[in-house]
This record gives C-alpha cells, structure tokens and sequence, in this order.
C-alpha cells in the first residue's frame, strides 16, 4: 500500500505582458524560463526538499523532457494524475543554479494553454507549482523534511503564488533590450542629422532619417 501523501508547493512565475509576444521563437513556441523548484530551503508550507533527492528526481523527468511528455495543467487538481484536457505548457528544459532548478516552459496552444498566454499578457501574476508524492519527517519547529521515497510528478500552473524571490522572464528579454537601445541610437542619429539641416535652412522632410542603421 502506498502511503505516500501528495506534497504541492508554488513559486511566482512572473512574465512581462511586453515582452511576452516577443518571447516566440522561430517555430512560433512561446517559451519563458526561470526557477521552478528550489532545494534545501525551507519553504513556505515549512518543507524542504534535499538537494540529492531533487537531483535525482530531476535526472528521472529528464526522460519525459526529451520525450516531450513532461506537462502541465492550468491549476491542478489534488490528484497524482495528469488531466490531458487541461494541459497548458511542456516543460522543454530543466538545469541547476546552485540550489534553484531553472525550467524553460513552452505554453502550448491547447485551450488551458491559450488562458495562460492571456493572463501573462494582462500582468496577472501566475504561481508555478510542483506536484509530487512522498512522505516527510518532522525535523522541529513545525518544519518538515521530504523523504526518500518522494516522486515528482509535474509542474503546474496555478493561481496562487505562495514563495516570494523567484520571477520568471521571456528568454529573448536580453535580445529585446539590445533593440531598444539600438532604437534609441537611430533615433538619437536621426535628430542630430535633422538639427544640421534646419540649421542649413535645407528642408529633407524623412529622406533624412537613416532607418537602417547597424550596430
């Protein structure tokens, strides 16, 4: 008999509404990162999960990453099965910084998948949360500590974001403030050329805005 209990904790996962269009890739996935699950912290539900049990549980999903098998839904139910009606995202990428696992997720354009796209475009500040089952040990102070036997089973979306200090963001955020600047320098170009010809009484209307500059 199992007596194993199903162990659910959330962290924020915070996408910009501005950047979330710009997060498509060239197959037209929409793909954000950041930390999904951290070790040997105490949490908000006062559980902490050893980092050797995490890695090893890590190093089993890595089979359904490659698979492409490794769903989620949009809110989970207080089951250990994944309901494929509801399914919003795939996890496509999972590695370690130090005691935080950084997950890439691709939201799926399913219909649950199609909600969750629209809440990150409207700011709505979404939770990600880790469904699993195992047992835990009391190790004191009301604090509990997950035991060997534990299993993840998958990540979920879910509106209650419970652990505060980790944010998610569009992978391309980096290209995309390499363009903003690089929008500012045209600009900036462009008004220094008009300034020299109202200076020289000459009239270039747009001919004198230089639209292709590189970098």
């Amino acid at each position: 008999m199992d007596n194993r209990q199903l162990l659910i904790d959330v962290l924020t996962f915070n996408v910009k509404p501005a950047t979330i269009k710009e997060s498509i890739d060239n197959n037209g996935k929409v793909l954000v990162q950041g930390v999904i699950q951290r070790a040997n912290a105490l949490n908000q539900n006062k559980r902490i999960y050893p980092k050797p049990i995490l890695m090893r549980e890590v190093k089993k999903y890595m089979e359904l990453v490659r698979e492409r098998r490794s769903l989620g839904e949009l809110d989970h139910p207080e089951s250990s099965v994944i309901n494929l009606a509801n399914v919003s995202h795939l996890i496509t990428e999972l590695y370690w910084q130090g005691d935080d696992l950084i997950g890439t997720v691709e939201i799926l354009p399913t219909p649950s998948g199609n909600i969750l796209k629209s809440l990150f475009e409207s700011g709505v500040k979404v939770g990600i949360s880790s469904r699993g089952l195992g047992s835990v040990r009391d190790v004191g102070n009301g604090n509990v500590e997950v035991q060997e036997d534990f299993e993840i089973l998958c990540w979920d979306m879910v509106s209650n974001p419970s652990t505060q200090g980790s944010f998610m963001h569009t992978i391309t955020e980096n290209v995309i403030r390499n363009n903003e600047n690089k929008n500012n320098k045209i600009d900036k170009i462009n008004n220094i050329i008009l300034n020299i010809f109202e200076n020289l009484n000459y009239d270039c209307g747009n001919q004198c805005k230089w639209n292709n500059i590189k970098d």
